[in-house]
């Protein structure tokens, strides 16, 4: 059951729920990075054909948040990867700086889920594997400037060391789904058009009626 926060006078709300998926090619370290930002734990073999979905509550700048996080298999069909994208609020992307393969199947990931969600969406870019310096084939510059093009946070780490932004990461995306669904649920405002036309919609209605008494 969705959990409730107390607001300042005393009555519950609901406390945010944020559906997470991670991408990326196979052997990048997605399930690791999950186990480890759930758990502080580093877990070496994984399973890469097994598809997971957790649930974790965290204090994301002092507010408690419902994560739901979609640990997605490394090979998926297309019509099951689409399901994935339709279901999530947003998405961390995930690359390892060793496999510049991983790296140019996420530059084309974003504009597959921009077209599936018909809008920009939420999402991170990771490099992970930073523990692997010498066998880096993807530079740091380069993610930056690929994040800066889809208009989102970008980090590197290691899961294997559990660097602080694995941690950081998942709450940056969640700040980001917040900020999204706060505008979107937030009632739009009557266009100063429509305001106009329902002024003169309604001097003419009072007109008329003034106009049929007097000729009474």
């Amino acid at each position: 059951m969705p959990m409730s926060a107390m607001t300042s006078n005393g009555k519950s709300k609901p406390t945010p729920e944020i559906k997470l998926a991670v991408l990326g090619r196979a052997g990048v370290g997605k399930s690791a990075l999950v186990v480890r930002f759930l758990t502080r734990r580093f877990i070496w073999e994984y399973d890469p054909t097994l598809e997971c979905t957790y649930k974790h509550v965290a204090t994301v700048d002092d507010e408690l948040v419902n994560m739901e996080i979609l640990d997605t298999a490394g090979q998926v069909e297309a019509l099951q990867r689409e399901g994935h994208i339709r279901w999530a609020d947003g998405f961390i992307l995930v690359y390892a700086i060793n496999d510049r393969q991983s790296f140019e199947e996420v530059m084309k990931m974003k504009d597959f889920l921009d077209d599936i969600k018909k809008t920009n969406v939420q999402c991170v870019l990771v490099g992970n594997k930073v523990d692997l310096m010498r066998e880096r084939d993807v530079s740091t510059a380069e993610g930056m400037k690929l994040a800066t093009e889809m208009a989102c946070a970008f980090f590197e780490t290691s899961v294997c060391d559990g660097n602080e932004e694995i941690y950081e990461l998942f709450y940056e995306l969640a700040r980001e789904v917040k900020r999204r669904k706060l505008i979107e649920n937030k009632p739009r405002r009557r266009s100063s058009a429509q305001q106009v036309k329902q002024v003169f919609t309604k001097m003419f209605n009072t007109n008329k009626q003034t106009n049929r008494q007097s000729s009474m």
